[in-house]
């Protein structure tokens, strides 16, 4: 149990950090990437994530020095969470291919058809980060490791600044209808009472 709640942990503070750069590295030079295309881009790219996440690896055993011990009381809720995630990670599989949620769209600089406004769209602009937090969150409680959620807190604050770069570049992509969308549909939380939006919307 102990060896399985560390490699986590490890994972955790691994991956994190390395997701935000990732979106990071993007979102703030996409011109720069559009420029050198894809390829080198995503070579570029890979690169300097793959020496970023092995020297946090490397820092791992110092992170994770102090841990506290599993706690049942914790690790219930944390398994809602990651039931709520996996849930939702259907859901998404159906509207998000995977060349979508890596960024090839924003690097290629493609106009796509129509601007994703239904199923869990409608609900939320994120829903993508959405369910990566619930993730995140479940892990961390279960593993119970302070540095699990130290990794957690910077999630939470560099996906907000994330989700704010992506807005910027879909308002230039959608124009006014990306703006009448963010007016209808919230962030991250959804609204008890939705109000209704069209689904599609082209370029």
């Amino acid at each position: 149990m102990h060896a399985l709640r560390h490699g986590i942990a490890v994972l955790l503070i691994v991956a994190i950090p390395g997701a935000i750069l990732y979106w990071f590295m993007i979102h703030p030079f996409i011109r720069f990437w559009r420029r050198l295309g894809p390829r080198i881009s995503y070579t570029v790219i890979c690169s300097i994530l793959a020496l970023f996440m092995t020297a946090l690896f490397l820092l791992c055993e110092r992170l994770l020095a102090t841990e506290w011990p599993f706690m049942p009381w914790l690790a219930m809720p944390g398994g809602v969470f990651l039931a709520i995630a996996a849930w939702l990670k259907i859901r998404l599989g159906r509207e998000l291919p995977v060349r979508v949620l890596i960024g090839i769209p924003e690097l290629a600089n493609e106009q796509p058809g129509r601007l994703l406004s239904s199923g869990l769209f409608a609900h939320v602009r994120h829903p993508r980060y959405v369910q990566m937090t619930f993730a995140l969150a479940g892990f961390a409680l279960i593993v119970n490791y302070p540095a699990t959620y130290g990794a957690l807190l910077v999630w939470v604050a560099g996906i907000y600044a994330v989700a704010a770069m992506e807005e910027r570049e879909l308002c230039e992509r959608f124009g006014d209808h990306y703006r009448e969308y963010c007016r209808d549909v919230p962030r991250f939380i959804p609204r008890l009472r939705q109000k209704r939006h069209s689904t599609d919307a082209r370029p």
